[in-house]
């Protein structure tokens, strides 16, 4: 894999090597033997993976997002704790230390918080490798809130979340205006790895059909949504998508999404969002039992959606990615942002759109994962 191409896996999924790693099957220390029949049901990271200790139990699935969880709550990447090609060994003392640490946290939470992660790597780590134990000195005089103040600011009424949504709907264009939309194709360009540009294409048809090919140096990186399931290419290989990443490709690619929103979550609160790029902002968090929540800032004047934060839920923690649109225009009637940055904590990127077309024909087979490359003959003797 190119460094390029290395580098928005790195954006895209928050490390540079694990992911692509897992595609490639360079984590295949698989204890299965070649040939063996596939186990019905979902694999145990054990049964996956070898020497697998201190997050045995939990789906194989997740445990290339736990790790990525562990590379950006202390701002390292794979080969920290592992071994190059060789993820199995305990030769590094920091994946010794991480299994000790992974169950201390645990153990924390399960003894203190009822089961219930509230304290997970991030919480010490902050970024980085050494846990910071000391309160730090400021370079200003801290201002503090007064009990009076707090009473003050809470005084002021907020709009409702139905209110705020409703805006939001009407901003875009109105639910009449967006229904009409049956297709979108954008073109524009990529910047990452540092200010370098690359063409890129984004391919949706409703209501849930997404398609987005950056068309990298060393060849196209491809995230596709089919409607029912999600999946991922990059150098010829095919990564079939998680259930957490498919929650995330299929908001994505909902066309529709600011009028279905409402009915996506149970409950919703709102609080007041501070500003994003010189715009005031209400934030509207949406919530399901069980699941992590969706936070979405919305500008105060214009009603649009400035910025979306969903959640990966983990064993370990959370890991986040954050959305920003920008640049909204008028397209056939409906508003749609001309210029979005997807961030996570390895990193970032951003797509400036050039042309929008809607309602145009776009073939059913583009969302369609390609076939897995046809297994390598054995050599011979």
């Amino acid at each position: 894999m190119n460094g390029n191409r290395a580098k928005f896996w790195l954006a895209v999924y928050g490390t540079a090597l694990c992911l692509p790693l897992a595609i490639a099957g360079a984590w295949g220390q698989s204890s299965a033997p070649k040939g063996a029949a596939i186990p019905a049901g979902p694999k145990l990271a054990e049964e996956e993976f070898k020497n697998i200790q201190a997050l045995k139990g939990i789906p194989a699935e997740q445990v290339i997002p736990s790790m990525q969880f562990i590379a950006a709550s202390l701002g390292v990447e794979c080969e920290y704790c592992h071994v190059a090609h060789a993820n199995e060994k305990d030769d590094k003392k920091p994946k010794v230390t991480a299994r000790k640490m992974i169950n201390m946290t645990m153990a924390i939470n399960k003894d203190n918080f009822e089961g219930h992660r509230e304290v997970t790597c991030y919480s010490c780590h902050r970024g980085s490798t050494d846990p910071v134990g000391t309160p730090v000195i400021a370079d200003e005089e801290p201002r503090r809130a007064s009990g009076e103040e707090k009473k003050s600011e809470g005084k002021s009424a907020l709009p409702a979340a139905e209110q705020l949504l409703d805006k939001y709907l009407a901003a875009i264009g109105g639910s009449e205006a967006l229904q009409k939309i049956t297709s979108r194709v954008q073109k524009g360009i990529l910047t990452a790895f540092g200010g370098q540009h690359s063409p890129a294409e984004v391919y949706s048809k409703a209501p849930d059909k997404r398609v987005s090919i950056m068309h990298l140096q060393g060849g196209d990186s491809v995230t596709a949504f089919d409607g029912k399931r999600g999946w991922l290419s990059v150098s010829g290989r095919v990564h079939m998508m998680s259930a957490a990443e498919n929650d995330a490709a299929h908001m994505d690619a909902d066309l529709y999404f600011p009028a279905r929103l409402k009915t996506l979550y149970s409950k919703f609160s709102v609080d007041r969002g501070g500003k994003i790029d010189g715009h005031d902002t209400y934030l509207v968090v949406g919530r399901n039992e069980g699941q992590p929540p969706l936070r979405l800032y919305l500008d105060k004047e214009s009603g649009l959606l400035l910025r979306l934060v969903r959640y990966a839920e983990t064993p370990l923690g959370r890991n986040p990615t954050q959305i920003d649109y920008a640049d909204y225009r008028d397209a056939n009637g409906v508003k749609v942002p001309f210029h979005w940055t997807i961030a996570r904590p390895s990193g970032r990127f951003a797509i400036q759109v050039e042309q929008v077309q809607q309602n145009v024909p776009v073939d059913d087979a583009k969302f369609v994962a390609p076939p897995p490359a046809p297994a390598a003959k054995p050599s011979t003797p």
